[in-house]
């Protein structure tokens, strides 16, 4: 859609904003809105009144906060009460993020919701009234503009954060009251259809995605002649298998491995998603996800072929086969296949839902942060196993309909990711005045947002 300019421009004064129309000014927040760092935690103390606290995820997650939301229960101060209660129009951002690109979420307060208040990790904008419209303040931090401004002003190093001064900082073209009305009213119909769009694609990428495990599932416990004959397996979580499959232990088709690592070998993980990784981990990927030690005889040497598994996520289906030749963390178990077993297709097998829930059944652990699948256990599991040409067969099968659906799956993300640039891209221009949508809103709209 093409849409027009404004009939005249004038120069900013700022370098990376540039021309911004003629009747429009450029103001920082701090006149526009008062801004409220708040530090109520979601706590219950005696004493205190109870609350409804909005959080960081209720914003981080939603554009809108609205009475429907599930806020969670605590407790606060009359003062803080007074402070920090949400009322229709306020804007609220997260002020806290690990990463500074990842900061100044905004939702707009839709209606006001008796005792709700902001929480911990956010910042309340209450807009001048008169001067700014909520809707606009909301949209004008959806800008990537404003966005960036908010990014290089978090200060931190391993958590970020942006102060009441940053905030105030940042600053906002600002057009008057009508035209900021038009302009929120322009982005909410737009910018919901475009939303509408990403939700059908997210749809399809979901159902997809459980086509795929339902390709898989089937094809792993059932084969791909419908005609075969069936048995019972006499194991719960199989069900009825081909009657020429073998039922097995798990540990008469591997055996556990501890081969010492070498210093030149690279250090591999394992993904409950993509299995094991064929590229050895960066160094800072290495401290965030496998025991770092200077002394790699720690480590456990693999081969390709072996089955590898995480104790603390086999229950999540935390299991790859090795492509190449490297080590992994003490924490993981190796199984080394001892018959000529396809080591993927007891991988597929174990990745099932069902399996999953088998691997979790046989883990011990108080909870399932502590739950641990260890050898012992993992060896006593039955599985279902058919003829080595039928194993081939079967993962010829799985390549070439997984590889279908997951070229759709990317076409789908790929349409997503336009339809995200495409959306920032018109919340810029509409914001900064790059175009203009006056005659694009009825007037009923203009004055509803």
């Amino acid at each position: 859609m093409s849409l027009p300019a404004y009939p005249a421009y004038r120069d900013s004064g700022v370098a990376w904003l540039g021309p911004v129309p003629a009747g429009w000014s450029v103001r920082r927040l701090r006149f526009l809105a008062d801004i409220r760092p708040s530090g109520v935690d979601k706590h219950s103390l005696e004493g205190e009144l109870p609350v409804r606290l909005c959080n960081y995820v209720d914003v981080y997650k939603n554009d809108r906060i609205t009475d429907a939301l599930a806020f969670l229960e605590a407790t606060a101060t009359p003062a803080e009460i007074e402070r920090f209660s949400l009322r229709a129009g306020d804007v609220v951002i997260t002020k806290d993020s690990e990463t500074p690109d990842d900061i100044a979420a905004a939702a707009l307060v839709e209606s006001s919701a008796a005792g709700v208040v902001c929480g911990y990790h956010l910042a309340l904008l209450r807009p001048v009234s008169g001067v700014i419209d909520g809707a606009f303040l909301f949209w004008a931090f959806k800008a990537p503009e404003t966005l960036a401004q908010c990014s290089v002003r978090a200060q931190g190093i391993t958590r970020f954060g942006l102060s009441s001064g940053a905030i105030g900082d940042v600053l906002v073209p600002l057009p008057p009251p009508a035209e900021q009305r038009a302009i929120a009213a322009f982005l909410d119909r737009e910018c919901g259809k475009i939303d509408a769009l990403v939700a059908e694609q997210e749809r399809l990428i979901a159902l997809l995605k459980e086509k795929r495990q339902a390709v898989i599932s089937h094809a792993v416990t059932k084969g791909l002649d419908p005609t075969a004959p069936m048995k019972d397996s006499g194991v719960a979580w199989l069900g009825p298998v081909p009657a020429h499959w073998e039922v097995r232990r798990l540990g008469t088709l591997f055996v556990e491995a501890a081969d010492e690592g070498e210093h030149d070998l690279p250090v591999l993980s394992v993904s409950i998603h993509d299995g094991v990784s064929d590229r050895e981990l960066p160094d800072e990927e290495l401290e965030r996800k496998v025991t770092r030690s200077d002394n790699r005889s720690k480590y456990k040497k693999v081969q390709p072929g072996d089955l590898v598994y995480n104790m603390m996520r086999a229950w999540q289906g935390g299991f790859g086969t090795v492509a190449v030749p490297g080590m992994v963390s003490p924490a993981y178990v190796v199984a080394r296949p001892k018959t000529s077993t396809r080591t993927a297709f007891v991988e597929l097998l174990l990745r099932t839902p069902c399996a999953v829930e088998e691997m979790r059944r046989h883990s011990r652990g108080v909870t399932d942060f502590r739950l641990r699948l260890y050898w012992e256990e993992f060896k006593d599991i039955k599985v279902v196993l058919p003829p080595l040409e039928e194993q081939n067969t079967i993962l010829g099968f799985i390549e070439a309909e997984t590889k279908k659906l997951d070229t759709l799956t990317t076409e789908a993300e790929r349409a997503i990711a336009l339809l995200k640039e495409r959306r920032a891209a018109l919340i810029s221009a509409a914001v900064t005045g790059r175009i203009d949508v006056r005659g694009l809103v009825p007037a009923e709209e203009a004055k509803a947002a």
